[in-house]
């Protein structure tokens, strides 16, 4: 409810959905008590009546009415199950997982049986318990077992620490039928991705350098590559003016307003699906940290037999690159990257689904989860 885009209620989606399919009976409790982001307004608001039509729509379309709590972050009421309902389920629920780290420890999270840490964004939190920082270990105080994206972590060359917790990697998954592939009669012309240029407040300092949680100090590296590779490369996006969308634009890139698209699931599968395929970087601190991270929204492309195009992160040494998913670690190699999927469009595509299949299928990834769980 939090923040209403589709890439994020689809991240969710793939996760109660997926739970479901492996025979757990599931529920979704947001109770961090935060105000509700506005998309529209572009701002955090107290008022989270919009938020709620359309997330909790979302949940009941696809069977989880009733089985649904939100603690307004007003009134402290629950809306959709009631408190004692909510506080019942954290209590005698077999396990509770804290998708994205995104509920901060309440007095009633410590009285689970199990809960379970599922960070989708590493590096701030490590960092945190790194420095000892009293909020952070409350915060994994609370919990059992801690997954990450960060597929590298532990490894010589990441320089995530782990902040002394043992850290799972895991990866995004993905419930396949809901991403159906197929090219029609005519291969789509543009590149795409969907996300905001400029993410601010989650920078990192580690060993005196910062590492900044945001994307656009990378996508400003290849602000040519569509000129070169003579590729059109369209970018949904908040970035609409300025030096940075003056230089992309130079560069052969096409900008289209993120909203209303990212706000309907729908829209948003639909114009993933209707891509050539993506072409996108990463986040700063994902990249140079060396983290291993992979991009739920890319999984999104790979099961819409959509080749991925993205930037090296360390994922390379776990998931295969090179026919259907191609990385890059500059515009040189982005622009190769290009060529290569155009010489033989069919065969990426039919290999991104098939990577979706392989790695990032919900059934295995949330089983994985389960069983080391002891579920």
């Amino acid at each position: 409810m939090r923040y209403p885009f589709a890439g994020v209620v689809w991240q969710l989606l793939h996760h109660l959905i997926g739970l479901r399919e492996l025979g757990f009976d599931v529920y979704y409790i947001e109770d961090h008590g935060a105000y509700v982001y506005d998309a529209i307004a572009q701002t955090l608001t107290s008022d989270s009546s919009n938020n709620l039509k359309l997330v909790g729509g979302i949940l009941d379309r696809f069977g989880f009415a009733g089985r649904w709590g939100f603690l307004d972050p007003v009134t402290h009421d629950y809306l959709g199950m009631p408190k004692a309902r909510c506080h019942e389920l954290i209590r005698e629920s077999d396990a509770v997982i804290n998708l994205c780290g995104a509920s901060e420890p309440r007095d009633e999270h410590f009285a689970s049986r199990l809960m379970i840490y599922l960070e989708t964004d590493p590096g701030v939190f490590q960092m945190s318990l790194e420095r000892g920082d009293p909020f952070a270990m409350r915060v994994a105080s609370a919990h059992k077992l801690f997954f990450t994206y960060a597929a590298n972590i532990g490894k010589p060359d990441c320089i995530v620490p782990s902040g002394g917790l043992t850290w799972h990697p895991t990866r995004p998954p993905v419930l396949l039928d809901q991403w159906h592939p197929g090219i029609g009669p005519e291969v789509p012309c543009a590149f795409t991705t969907v996300g905001t240029w400029h993410n601010r407040g989650k920078d990192v300092d580690i060993g005196g350098s910062t590492y900044y949680w945001s994307k656009h100090i990378n996508f400003v590296e290849v602000t040519d590559v569509a000129r070169r590779a003579d590729q059109p490369i369209e970018l949904a996006t908040d970035l609409s003016s300025g030096p940075e969308y003056d230089r992309a634009v130079a560069g052969g890139f096409t900008f289209r307003p993120v909203v209303p698209m990212s706000l309907d699931i729908d829209d948003y599968r639909e114009y993933i699906s209707s891509s050539r395929g993506e072409f996108t970087v990463s986040k700063d601190l994902y990249v140079r940290t060396r983290s291993g991270w992979f991009s739920d929204r890319t999984v999104c492309y790979l099961a819409a037999g959509r080749p991925a195009i993205t930037q090296f992160t360390g994922f390379e040494k776990y998931i295969p690159s090179g026919i259907g998913l191609l990385g890059f670690n500059d515009a040189d190699s982005a622009v190769d990257a290009i060529r290569t999927v155009n010489s033989d469009y069919s065969r990426h595509a039919k290999a991104a689904r098939e990577i979706a299949s392989e790695y990032f299928d919900a059934g295995k990834l949330l089983g994985q989860i389960a069983k080391k769980a002891g579920l």
